[in-house]
Order: C-alpha cells, then structure tokens, then sequence
C-alpha cells in the first residue's frame, strides 16, 4: 500500500509554475523544506528524481525559478552561487545536485538509493566520478567529429550497463548512479539524434534498455523535459561556445 501511495502521489502532483524577476520570495526557514530547482536543469532533475523515488512530495516542496529571468532575492537571501538546485532544510541552505541527492537518501525516509553490496558500492563511485567526463565529452563533441568524440564515452557508458546482471541499469538494480547520468542521457538522445543525427542506442542495446526501463519510472516520467525545449536549449548553447 505505501508503494502505491507513493506512485499515486507522483502521478498527480500539481507542478507550481516557475517563478520569475516579479515574484515573491517564499518564507525562509518557516520549517517548511523547499527544492530549489528549474524544470530544464538536468543538475536539477537528479534531486527532483531522487524526491520522487524516495516519495516525499509531500514533505519537499518544489520552487521552480526561470533561470532565464530570476528572481534577484534568490542569490541575495537563498543561495549565494545562484545556481539549481538547492535544498532548504533544517534550517540551512545546501547545493550541489549529487551532494543532495545523497543527503536526500541519508536524512529521508523511502527506497534507498544506495547499494549495500561492497562491489556495487565502489563502482558507483566510479560511475558518479565519471559523470562530468561523460557530459563534458558530449558537449565539446558538439561543434567537432560528433561520433569520434562521442563514441567512446557511450561505449564506456554500454560497457559500464554489463558490470551486473541483476538488472537492466548501471548496479543492476535502480540506484543513484541512474538518477545522475538519466537526465542527460535523455537530453543528449534527443538532441544529438534531431541535430546531429547521431544515435546514441546504435549498436549499444543495454543502453537502449536502460533508456526504455528509465521511462516507465514514475519517479521519472513527470521530471522529462520537451524534447523541443532541449533542442532549443542546446542551439543556444552551441551558438554561444
């Protein structure tokens, strides 16, 4: 019953809208914790995944800001870097996506998001130091030999998906390795297929797997991004470098 409570709640969640230059700042440290986040951020997303999963919708209230126009209180009184995501909780503020997606599974309750198993262990901590590689390797490849570049982080990332086999994702079973890499997976899937006409799953069938179990993740499913949004973000990006 609690597992279908959770999903329940994921499902129907209302998502505020995002709060831009013009709104008001919410109370601070009235006791209530808040995840500062934006929709489009995937650092972002790891946190709001994280929330999901574990089922705290109801005990973490989401603050989305638009980051193309936000609002000035948010680095004068929240949070300094003035970056997503932060956390208001306890009466302090803390940043940094996977810092908080740990914090969220060591102070929560819910599904753990964390092996037990020693082996599982290290190698999330190898995949979890990798993962700015990987996204740094993708987007410098855009504006150079896509599949040159890119093909060796992605095998890397297929040849990581056969360390276990008690399951379709990077430990076998869904853990905070997933959440950290899932949001760019699907970002880069998109835009370098549309864009670049690069297939990220060619010739790479456990990733694909990975993918098509990601997608049936309640946890998961109301934290995607448009597709046309990601296109449009990263144009912006390519035209900027």
């Amino acid at each position: 019953p609690v597992l279908i409570t959770r999903l329940a709640r994921t499902v129907l969640e209302n998502l505020p809208p995002s709060l831009d230059s013009t709104a008001e700042q919410p109370p601070l440290f009235d006791g209530t914790t808040r995840l500062y986040t934006a929709y489009i951020c995937p650092y972002a997303q790891r946190v709001w995944i994280t929330r999901n999963f574990k089922g705290l919708q109801n005990e973490i209230k989401l603050v989305p800001l638009n980051l193309q126009d936000r609002p000035a209180w948010y680095k004068e009184k929240v949070y300094p870097p003035n970056k997503v995501p932060a956390l208001e909780h306890n009466g302090k503020i803390i940043g940094e996506s996977l810092d908080l997606v740990k914090y969220l599974d060591a102070n929560f309750e819910g599904p753990s998001i964390t092996p037990d198993d020693p082996a599982k262990k290290q190698f999330a901590d190898e995949l979890l130091s990798y993962s700015d590689t990987f996204v740094g390797s993708v987007f410098s490849s855009f504006k150079g030999d896509v599949a040159n570049e890119v093909d060796p982080v992605f095998d890397f990332l297929e040849n990581s998906l056969s360390r276990f086999n008690d399951g379709p994702f990077f430990l076998g079973q869904f853990s905070l390795v997933d959440i950290a890499y899932i949001p760019f997976i699907e970002r880069f899937q998109v835009f370098l297929s549309e864009v670049l006409k690069y297939d990220i799953t060619e010739g790479r069938p456990k990733l694909a797997a990975l993918i098509e179990e990601a997608n049936k993740l309640e946890a998961y499913k109301p934290t995607k991004v448009d597709p046309k949004q990601t296109v449009e973000a990263f144009r912006k990006r390519l035209s900027a470098q």
